[in-house]
């Protein structure tokens, strides 16, 4: 299977994303964090650094009821980021 290269705007989100959930995490430590969702502590470091821009909605989902964050409140703030960058290029 050929994957196709994330372009600027998915590598973009993927950062903001990471920076959203290290955020979120607050004092409590990765492997915490990774533990309580699920996940292997390297995927949530992958996730939180960009590395992972695009992880699956399983994933997110996870991450988002171990740290109470609303899927509502990530794709808005996502897509208000989007939408800032796309007034900034006009």
């Amino acid at each position: 299977m050929v994957r196709v290269p994330l372009s600027p705007e998915d590598v973009r989100a993927g950062r903001l994303l990471g920076e959203m959930l290290r955020n979120a995490r607050g004092e409590r430590t990765l492997v915490q964090v990774a533990l309580g969702a699920g996940i292997s502590p390297e995927t949530l470091r992958k996730i939180e650094t960009g590395r992972i821009a695009t992880p699956s909605f399983m994933i997110v989902a996870a991450l988002a009821e171990e740290l109470a964050l609303s899927l509502d409140t990530i794709q808005e703030t996502l897509r208000r980021s989007s939408s800032e960058k796309l007034d900034v290029a006009s």
